[in-house]
């Protein structure tokens, strides 16, 4: 179903245009499920606003980038529209682009008759500002006044002409966003079908590789990978269905300041510079996330001459190898599902040689007088990791531990 965002325009205790948009909700919800939001919930817009007030703006800034479509129901304030509803606007187009190109649709309730036509213009005009960009529906003006006998006292909309005209306007919008859906869509069929070029391929050195054996090795790995770039951008994610942390392709390109909760950006920027500066390689986090057990690996993404590349995040559920080691798995044979735990009295078997599955290459040394100082320490004894010999002892992590570090979305969304 359609996903519709309503900005409520005013502060005020009672509203109209509130009412107008609960009646929408409503009436309108066989075509599109609305959520109203209160801008009345956002600081006052100040560049010199700290991150740790911004948390509400951040959140905003989710709701709309997951939205099909705006509307904003504006009162009008001395010919103009309310100053809480232009500082919100300002939250939405300073330093961002959530707003850009996405479809629009501006409604008004006044006392007068000529309702709220002036302060509609000058939304309008805001709305299809260069900093805001959005896609306005032309024409499809929603203007109801004299609001005393076009209400009920019991909130609905009681003027048939006015909900004539409300339900020609908002189907005109909801085949509006459609357009832009189709347009959308189609280029992610294509995308899907036919990564960028036809019968590419990548040679690394250990074999190649087509596109599209690229594309759904991402999709088919039990883990899902995130990329911030070297630029501290979000650059890129693997499609995997089901993940954990749910993305958006709004939100590729932000900065880190820009797609995490103000509060967590401090924590992440630590992990991102220990990673450039060559302090850390890698900060492991084992979380609960989704009612289930999860590992969350942060990883130096460097060149083969160690240059930094951007920060790489790995994250799965470990219930699965969990329950395993639970219930016993490496207590048994694991050829026969014999135990390994032998009577005593049991005659020894000959010692097998371990055979590579896929090659049959022998895993056991040629030298049988190898000592075993040659094998690697385990990780509790070194607290090194294994595969690059950073210490994982001291990771940094968030101060907000429901943040992940690619995106900042929150591991427990309300």
């Amino acid at each position: 179903m359609m996903k519709i965002l309503a900005f409520a325009g005013t502060n005020a205790d009672f509203s109209y245009n509130r009412l107008l948009l609960r009646f929408m909700k409503k009436h309108f919800k066989q075509m599109a499920d609305i959520e109203i939001y209160e801008v009345g919930k956002l600081p006052p817009f100040s560049v010199d606003t700290s991150l740790s007030e911004q948390t509400e703006v951040w959140k905003l800034k989710q709701k709309i980038k997951a939205a099909d479509g705006l509307v904003f129901s504006t009162p009008e304030y001395d010919h103009g529209i309310p100053a809480v509803l232009k500082s919100a606007i300002e939250w939405m187009s300073y330093h961002t682009k959530v707003m850009d190109k996405k479809p629009a649709m501006i409604v008004g309730v006044a006392y007068g008759r000529q309702a709220s036509a002036r302060s509609q213009v000058q939304m309008r005009q805001i709305l299809i500002s260069p900093d805001c960009n959005t896609n306005l529906i032309p024409g499809n003006e929603v203007l109801i006044g004299n609001v005393r006998d076009t209400f009920a006292k019991d909130g609905r909309l009681v003027d048939q002409k006015a909900i004539d005209n409300l339900e020609e306007c908002f189907e005109h919008f909801i085949e509006y966003i459609q357009i832009f859906q189709n347009v959308d869509k189609g280029e992610l069929n294509m995308a899907v079908k036919q990564p960028t070029i036809s019968d590419a391929y990548i040679q690394f050195p250990t074999g190649r590789l087509s596109l599209k054996e690229v594309q759904q090795i991402f999709s088919t790995i039990p883990f899902e990978v995130d990329l911030i770039d070297s630029t501290d951008h979000f650059a890129w994610y693997s499609d995997k269905p089901n993940r954990e942390h749910v993305r958006n392709t709004a939100s590729l390109g932000e900065t880190v300041q820009e797609c995490h909760p103000p509060m967590a950006v401090p924590a992440v920027m630590s992990i991102i510079n220990s990673f450039r500066e060559g302090k850390k390689d890698v900060v492991t986090r084992p979380l609960w996330m989704n009612g289930h057990r999860s590992l969350i690996q942060y990883y130096a993404l460097r060149d083969i001459n160690g240059h930094y590349l951007g920060t790489i995040e790995f994250t799965g559920s470990v219930e699965y190898i969990l329950n395993l080691f639970e219930n016993g798995a490496w207590d048994k044979d694991a050829t026969t599902g014999a135990s390994k735990k032998t009577n005593d009295s049991a005659e020894e078997p000959e010692e097998e040689m371990a055979v590579d599955a896929s090659t049959g290459a022998s895993e056991s040394s040629d030298d049988s007088d190898a000592s075993e100082d040659d094998t690697p320490l385990a990780a509790d004894e070194s607290g090194l990791d294994a595969t690059t010999g950073a210490s994982e002892t001291g990771s940094v992590d968030a101060e907000d531990d429901t943040a992940d570090a690619s995106t900042g979305a929150s591991e427990n969304d309300d």
